[in-house]
């Protein structure tokens, strides 16, 4: 098993709170990750029919089964579940006492904030970061712009973008638009599409990916649904079911208003490139690399290594896009709360003399007191440029 960045995080929480939830898309690692941390405590996986049925018939039942805790996998199956966790452990709130996964992070965490307020410690898993994949440390997104790249991964920018970074897929050496034809047919079309009681299943299949197509662009509600042939309020829901499984990200524009007359709009970026290239027919890197939206899923794959560096740390992601009325923009600005931090995404290999222009323009607005910026780019070059660092895309 390769080493996950969160594990810490997990080991450390668990000395301190009785319950740790761990909720995060399918596929993730969730269940191979708890097993591995915590390889002494009981597993019981709520997946199993039998399982399932005995937790919501007899829950107290299946609790005496492990006075000492357990690992409950997929705990969603038995919500109810959690109202008996919480009796025990407030009659005996030993650290670490129980470990709680789930995929649908939305339905658990209102009902992990109904009945383990207080009790649990909350954390997400993403899939893989190139980091853990070729088993570096990993960069504090915070200090992104001091971080120095190690030696080139074998793996070529866009075989690693068109395979995505599914743990199964590497672990099994499985072919990626296969085993991601089956992922997107059981869980987005069946998990997400149940969870949200969708009907019209090929309306919800055309969403998803006329979704993936504005991957990395502002997110105009209006345009995706008339597109899909649906109303703007079920743009909303549908786009909501895509959050709530940790598919997509959306980037809200930065509220520190340094110009007049900024833009509003969200940006919305999927968090696996590999998915993203499925669902757009995408069959190949070669094809990849000379697509039209390259550029636009390469920035997508910068910020799932960002939001990805933040949550694997047990922390929220505060990320944040920046434009204006009239075009100049910052692809994310990283928020510290003592600072932004600029960043650019460019795919090309090939550094033009103007890369650097919208961070040298953001940076001199009389009442932007932010300096430097981060470039991070589609080839090798990694220095200091002019003030700014530019750095290669396996940085992270």
């Amino acid at each position: 098993m390769l080493k996950r960045a969160l594990a810490g995080k997990l080991l450390q929480s668990a000395k301190k709170m009785p319950v740790l939830t761990i909720t995060g898309p399918r596929q993730s690692g969730k269940t191979t990750l708890t097993r591995a941390v915590f390889p002494d405590k009981a597993y019981f996986s709520l997946e199993s029919p039998v399982n399932r049925e005995a937790a919501i018939s007899d829950p107290q039942g299946v609790l005496a089964r492990f006075p000492d805790g357990a690992i409950f996998d997929e705990i969603q199956l038995a919500p109810d579940l959690l109202s008996y966790i919480q009796v025990e452990v407030d009659e005996r709130d030993t650290p670490g006492r129980f470990v709680l996964t789930g995929s649908q992070n939305l339905t658990l965490m209102q009902s992990v904030s109904q009945t383990l307020a207080g009790r649990s410690s909350l954390f997400t898993l993403l899939p893989f970061s190139t980091a853990e994949l070729y088993g570096k440390d990993p960069v504090d997104p915070r200090h992104v712009a001091s971080a120095t790249a190690t030696s080139e991964p074998e793996a070529g920018l866009w075989e690693l973008l068109w395979t995505g970074l599914y743990p199964r897929i590497h672990d099994k050496g499985l072919d990626p638009q296969e085993w991601l034809s089956n992922y997107h047919k059981t869980y987005v079309e069946r998990d997400l599409r149940d969870l949200l009681r969708v009907m019209d299943l090929d309306g919800f299949e055309r969403f998803v990916r006329l979704a993936a197509a504005r991957t990395g662009q502002e997110l105009n509600y209006a345009s995706l649904a008339s597109d899909a042939g649906i109303s703007q309020p079920t743009a909303r829901q549908w786009l909501t079911a895509l959050r709530v499984g940790s598919l997509v990200v959306v980037l809200q524009p930065h509220h520190q208003n340094y110009r007049k007359r900024l833009r509003k709009r969200p940006k919305l970026h999927f968090l696996d490139s590999g998915l993203v290239c499925y669902l757009l027919g995408i069959n190949s890197p070669k094809v990849l690399e000379h697509h039209p939206l390259r550029g636009a899923i390469f920035e997508s794959f910068v910020v799932s290594e960002l939001t990805k560096a933040f949550v694997h740390r047990g922390l929220e992601a505060p990320l944040y896009h920046w434009r204006d009325a009239t075009g100049h923009e910052i692809d994310v600005i990283i928020d510290t709360g003592e600072r932004q931090i600029a960043v650019e995404v460019k795919s090309s290999a090939t550094l033009g003399a103007h890369v650097l222009d919208e961070l040298k323009w953001w940076t001199s607005l009389d009442s932007n007191p932010n300096t430097g910026g981060v470039l991070v780019h589609g080839g090798k070059a990694c220095h200091e440029q002019a003030g700014f660092c530019v750095r290669p895309w396996w940085v992270w």
